[in-house]
This record gives C-alpha cells, structure tokens and sequence, in this order.
C-alpha cells in the first residue's frame, strides 16, 4: 500500500508539472519602415537621402527573461538563438516555461562574455552558437558579430557601393526590453518587428558617406556606438497570439539498412573544427566507407567503363583534376571547374550553384549527366550486380543484403566521402606551437585576417569575411566581382531569385596551392592570378557582395610585396597528406 501510494504521489506530481509547463514561441519579421523587407531592392533611403538596399539581416540573441506581476524576472535557460532572413530562420521557441502571467520581456541582442567567449568548437551541430551553422564567428579574433546588416547603395556618382555593419565584442550587447502582457498557459506566440530604418536612422542617424559605410566594432567606433543606441528601440510587439496546436519535433530519422553486425568509423577532426551535422541515417561505418572508396576509384561507373569519380577528383591534387572544365568520359568538357572533396561533413549545399542539398544526391549527378559520366543508374546496377569482384558481399556487409541498389551505392559514396578530412596543414601546426610562420607568411595572415577600412587605419586583405574560421570557408553564395555580364547564372539557375544572378559557393581556401585553376569556371591559373583580381579586377554589379563592393573600384589596392605575402600565406593551408606520395598512394589505395 505505501508503495502504491508513493507512485500515486508522484504520478500527480508529474501531471502537475506537465499542466503548468508551457511554452512561447517568438518571431521576428524584419521591417523597413513598418514594411515587409524587399531584399535587395533599392527603394529606402538614410535620414541623409542615400537610396539604399539590404541584402543580408544575421543576428544573434540570447538571455531571453520574462517579468512576473510582482515584479519578479523569470530567466529562460539556455535561450539562444540565430536568426537570418535569407535563411527563412525567424523564430525561437521556448519551453518548459510555468504558467502564468507576465508583463515585460527582455533579452539581449548578441551575447553575455561567457557564451561570446565559449570554445565554438564545443556546441553540437544544430546549435544556433556553431560556427558551421550561423557564420557569425569572427574566426582568429574570436568572439562572434552579434549583428550583420549588408547591402548596397549609391553615392553622390550614382555609383553602387556597398555596406556591411557588423557589430560585436561584449560591450556592445544589447537590452532589449518590451511590454508584453501575457498570460501563458498552454503554448503562446510573441509576434515582432525588427525595424532595420530604426537601426540606421533613429535616434542616432547614420549616413554611408559620412559616418562610413562599414564597422567591425573596434574600441571607439561611433557607427557601432550609433547602432547600440539604435538597436535598443529596433524592436517591436506586433502581435500577441494563443496557440491550440503544438508544434511536434519530428523523431530521429531511422538508420537506413543497417545490419546486425557493423564497425563504426573513427571519425577525425581537429579539436578547432566545429562539430559537423553528420547523417543520423546513415551512420559512419568501416564497412560503408570500404565499399564507398570501391566504388570512388570504380570506372564502370560510367558508361564506357573509362571514368571514376577520382578521374576529376585525385587525392594527389586535393581531390581535384588540374583542368579549368571538367572532361567527360566520353570527352565532352563540362560547364564548370571540378571542386575539391575534403571537409563536406561541413557542407549542407552541394556543387556550385548549391543544387544539392546533401552528399547522396550530389554522388549520383555526375554519374548520369550526359556531359559527364552519361550512365543510367539502372545500367550501373545491372553492371555492378554482374561485376564478378566481391561487391554482393561488400553490399551485405555495409547494409545486410548483397541486393544492390542506387541508393545504397549514393549512402556508401556519402559515408566514404565524409571521412575525407583535411586540418594537417602548416598553418594548423603554428597554432599547436609545433612550427613557426616565416615573416613573410605571418604578413599574409595580418593582411588575411584585417578588414580594409581606411577610415579607421585598416589596410588588410578583408578576406576572412568570406573564407574565415578553421575550414576557410563558408555555407553562403556570392558574387565575387568576376564578371558585369553573367554568362552562367550560378545560383539563380536554382532559385530562380534574381538577387542571386552570379552567385557561386563559397569554396574552402584549405590545400588552395594544390587545386589550380580557380574559380567556378577555372580563369585563374595561379595564386597571383586570383590574389590580382581581388586588387585590380573586382567588377561591380547589381548583385556583388556587399564586402567587396565598398572597396575601391578594382578591388583592395594592396602593393606588390602584400600580393606576395598573402600568397605565402595561402600555401602554408596545404595538408601534408597531399605532399606526401605515400599518403597520397594510401587514399587511392582500394
């Protein structure tokens, strides 16, 4: 009876706090004005009459607190969150809240010192505080940009240049606080507004020509002093709202056909990367990864049975083919460059123009375009199901029956593809202490990681906007000067949006020495070719990225000896595999 009685207890108990837990989902549209924001149109303008667009809202917030009646503050652990227009990321929610009624709500826009200055490479992928995921890091520097407003706009020539407001470092979070009677019992929405002409024109307007048409939130800055005040009064409430259906999280995907027996695979990385969103449904496994580099290195997998994926993607040139156009089988050149495949457990957008969103749809592309492999997958299984080489037995051994399929293939491709990892690079060994730069080369990485700003005495290469952070890379598409007129569309072939006409991916600069000609449509045959164009040959377009548009016409004018110190820079990123025969033998080896 004292048994059954204790259960009754806490049985009650939990239907207690089950009944008083509830939850508040915030949203938050960004407006200009009280409107909708039309990205990358040109129809708002400063205080000062400048006609300007906005092409990028990324910002973070944290410490979200609620205000009892009495006075009192609720703090919301754990509340964090990443919102960005682009990415259609616009809410948070926030659970396990007691029930009843609240008058006020906080929170800060950007973070305390303690999350800003957490190691980044500690946060779970999905974590709105993962480099990977939010690209808000400031990378070497450290710390993360709170808020990043980009765009273009037009100077008194009528010429385009651009904006990028990126405001960081811990004395410039900011406290929000809003009225907001709320009684919560059940699950209930916060509708805001984030007013961007309050961020730039009220209480303390900003003016591009005048005040500067960037900021990185140095000591003493008065755009990022304007844009504090600012952001205080940014937001709005515009709706309050009662929800009767509860959002359900979707379950964990099942692993796809995993037999009885398996041996997980080690997976290597550096203790600097952040944690990759590896497949939960197709796990790593020693026997998918041996089956998936069978088939890399396979040439029947096109359809004269003279190609392998490792025709345009050989380990000894960084997974890459050395040509500007990729070459088909049969001998046709493909559209674009081929790019390298190290690191895509960092990837969630595949080829150039992002058409993929994951690794088992990018594998099997190639393999049926007819300007590349020009194979039909029912061919390929006929062919492989007859290949008298042990693959039955491979396919049993990584998914439990040796039926072979074209999706098993693209599941063993993508697991042997993820373990391509590249951080053993000269550069990774200086921050471990092991070795040291050469004067020359700690130069590049100065003008690397320094933004070029000579308003405020910054004279640097501004490349770490787009290829910051230990993967020297980013998830992002963008229009990097190469040409006015597009002959390929990039991105926009995809989106069909027109704010992304001559967009591309952003590659990683990692082995960059090895994986010569560069550019989506290979143009550049060296380092010195790619480095001069972003000094002298950067044209301007309705779409170029923002970062590069508010430099000089041409580019950042860097001088002959700057051009040479960031080149020695760029070489000291090659992974020391790939120098090395052996090793290069050892990843070809089947």
């Amino acid at each position: 009876m004292k048994l059954r009685l204790t259960f009754l207890i806490l049985r009650c108990l939990l239907l207690t706090n089950t009944a008083y837990s509830a939850a508040l989902e915030i949203q938050i549209t960004p407006k200009v004005s009280g409107e909708n924001l039309q990205p990358a149109s040109f129809c708002y303008q400063t205080s000062a009459g400048e006609t300007f667009s906005v092409t990028r809202v990324s910002y973070l917030l944290s410490d979200f607190e609620l205000q009892r009646n009495d006075g009192s503050w609720l703090e919301l652990s754990n509340s964090v969150a990443w919102f960005d227009f682009s990415q259609n990321r616009d809410s948070i929610c926030l659970e396990k809240i007691p029930s009843g009624e609240f008058s006020t709500i906080r929170f800060l826009v950007g973070l305390n010192t303690n999350l800003n200055h957490a190691d980044p490479a500690k946060f779970p992928a999905g974590h709105p505080l993962n480099p990977d995921i939010n690209g808000l890091y400031w990378g070497w520097q450290g710390g993360y940009v709170f808020v990043a407003l980009e765009g273009l706009w037009r100077n008194s020539s009528g010429e385009m240049d651009g904006w990028a407001y990126h405001l960081g470092r811990d004395t410039n979070a900011v406290r929000v606080t809003l009225a907001v009677p709320l009684e919560i019992t059940n699950e209930t929405k916060v509708e805001l507004d984030f007013d961007l002409a309050t961020v730039l024109n009220a209480p303390c307007p900003l003016s591009f020509a005048k005040d500067g048409s960037s900021t990185h939130s140095r000591d003493g800055d008065p755009v990022s002093a304007a844009l504090v005040k600012n952001l205080a009064v940014a937001f709005r409430v515009r709706k309050i709202a009662e929800l009767t259906d509860t959002q359900i999280t979707a379950a964990n995907p099942k692993p796809l056909y995993l037999p009885h027996k398996f041996t997980p695979y080690p997976f290597h990385m550096s203790a600097t990367f952040p944690i990759p969103d590896l497949p939960r449904d197709n796990p790593l496994t020693v026997e998918r990864v041996e089956l998936g580099k069978k088939l890399f290195f396979d040439k029947r997998l096109s359809i004269n049975d003279r190609q392998s994926c490792a025709d345009c993607h050989s380990p000894e040139k960084a997974f890459t083919d050395g040509r500007r156009l990729a070459r088909g089988a049969e001998g046709s050149l493909g559209e674009r460059n081929a790019m390298p495949l190290f690191n895509l457990a960092w990837k969630s957008e595949f080829f150039w123009d992002g058409r993929a969103d994951s690794l088992r749809q990018q594998v099997l592309q190639p393999v049926q375009n007819p300007l590349e492999m020009h194979q039909s997958l029912t061919n390929l299984v006929v062919k492989l199901t007859r290949a008298n080489d042990n693959y039955p037995a491979l396919f049993s051994a990584a998914f439990g029956s040796s039926e072979i399929t074209s999706e098993k293939i693209s599941l063993a491709l993508e697991n042997y593809l993820l373990t391509l990892t590249s951080f053993d690079s000269k550069f990774d060994r200086v921050l471990s202490g092991q070795e040291k730069f050469t004067p020359e080369e700690e130069r590049g990485f100065e003008l690397f990681s320094t933004e070029y700003d000579p308003r405020r005495g910054q004279y640097g290469a501004d490349c770490f906007h787009c290829h910051g952070g230990p993967l020297f890379q980013s998830q992002s598409f963008a229009n990097n000067g190469l040409d006015d007129v597009f002959c390929d569309l990039g991105r926009a072939k995809i989106t069909r949006k027109t704010l992304d006409t001559g967009k591309f991916a952003v590659p990683s600069l990692r082995n960059v020495a090895l994986t010569a000609p560069y550019m989506h449509d290979g143009r550049f045959q060296t380092l010195e070719e790619a480095v001069e164009h972003y000094c002298t040959g950067v044209k301007r377009s309705a779409t170029l990225d923002p970062n590069l548009a508010r430099h000089p016409d041409g580019g950042v004018p860097l001088s002959a000896e700057d051009k040479k110190a960031l080149v020695a820079f760029l070489k000291t990123l090659t992974d020391q595999k790939f120098l090395q025969p052996n090793a290069c033998a050892k990843l070809a080896q089947k």
